[in-house]
């Protein structure tokens, strides 16, 4: 069941990140003007932004297994409507819902710790945790390579079928579950604000990860830029290999899952957003041959990877240690902070890579993972 569920979470968060490498031909096909292009991407994020605050909280209200199931099929009709269209409007309408309805994968996170033993929680979250990102790392170069062997249509098309397939198996094999949150919808949204204000655990891990995850999206954000660019001139099959290897890092979602099983949830912390400022301390300092440089792109990217996702699971570790009935609201909370980071670490990076190179990215990269350290150094033990 945990593997499934990891698997899961995998399959649907990707669908998040197959349009970034695919601006370009999406465009064209679609007539979509090259200033708008990115509203591809910004229109996903908004709508995955949404989904968490507005449809994460139902996992507390309403019978988990179905809400998933009909999340799922919601995302197979975008995703078959992205692929069908060649309008502009209908594809940007199309992105906006299928990063509304991915939100699934945040309600099967919980769902997950609902199933586990509190003994093994942390553990359980870690090894789902893990096939999450490694969905959003191999989205990305998996677009590309379906891309230039079938055209941009065709990833949309195998991953509507793969959702729809999804959906089926898991009605047949989750469990239902029915909250007892005792609160109406509107009553749930507005405890989002109550829980964000008592909650302080809620309030320092969100912190730290929206500051990894900002440094995660800056550094994916660029570094194909830089590596296509006249210092390194790899191809996007290239650079997609690139990003496999990054994949490398998802291993140290069940180490530090299992750590925060074990009481050691601080020093887990610490290292995790130590790994992050190492990621951008590395290159900056080490210089040589191309080489040489590339060597050290690949190890950044393996160990910004490993913090990021330890420092994830490590802070749904605890929040999920909190109480059960909250615990969909919790992580959405969670998740939605710390996308926000993404997104200001993404628009950041683009900019701070026009107006100052590769170089300034890095220094940019470096305030994010520093300032979660200095955060945690002021913070409490959670």
């Amino acid at each position: 069941m945990v593997w499934l569920l990891a698997s899961a979470t995998g399959l649907i968060v990707a669908n998040l990140y197959y349009a970034q490498t695919l601006i370009g031909p999406i465009s064209q096909a679609t007539g979509l003007a090259a200033g708008a292009a990115g509203l591809i991407v910004t229109l996903t994020q908004i709508g995955y932004c949404l989904g968490l605050l507005f449809v994460v909280p139902l996992g507390d209200l309403l019978e988990n297994r179905r809400l998933i199931c009909l999340a799922l099929l919601a995302c197979a009709a975008a995703l078959l409507a992205a692929a069908s269209t060649s309008s502009a409007s209908l594809f940007l309408f199309a992105a906006f819902c299928i990063g509304l309805t991915a939100v699934a994968a945040q309600i099967l996170v919980p769902f997950a710790a609902h199933l586990s033993r509190p003994e093994t929680r942390g553990q359980t979250v870690g090894t789902v945790m893990s096939g999450l990102l490694m969905g959003i790392m191999l989205a990305r170069p998996i677009a590309s390579l379906v891309a230039d062997a079938l055209g941009w249509h065709a990833i949309f098309i195998l991953s509507a079928v793969a959702t729809l397939a999804l959906a089926l198996l898991l009605r047949k094999r989750l469990p239902q579950r029915q909250p007892h949150a005792g609160l109406h919808y509107f009553a749930l949204l507005g405890s989002l604000w109550h829980l964000l204000r008592d909650t302080p655990v809620l309030r320092r891990r969100a912190a730290y990860q929206a500051c990894m995850f900002g440094a995660f999206s800056l550094f994916w954000t660029c570094v194909s830029l830089e590596l296509t660019g006249p210092r390194f001139q790899l191809s996007q099959t290239g650079v997609a290999i690139f990003a496999l290897v990054g994949v490398a890092g998802a291993i140290a979602s069940p180490i530090a899952g299992r750590r925060a099983d074990q009481g050691k949830s601080h020093s887990t912390t610490a290292a995790a957003l130590l790994l992050g400022v190492a990621a951008f301390a590395l290159p900056l300092l080490v210089h040589g041959s191309r080489l040489l440089e590339l060597a050290v792109l690949v190890l950044a990217s393996i160990v910004l990877d490993m913090g990021v996702s330890a420092n994830l699971v490590t802070g749904q570790r605890a929040l999920f240690a909190l109480a059960a009935e909250t615990r969909s609201r919790l992580n959405g909370l969670y998740i939605a902070i710390f996308f926000l980071g993404g997104a200001v670490g993404s628009s950041l990076g683009a900019w701070m890579f026009a107006q100052h190179g590769w170089q300034g990215v890095l220094w940019t990269g470096l305030a994010f993972p520093l300032s979660a350290f200095l955060i945690w150094l002021a913070a409490a033990r959670d």
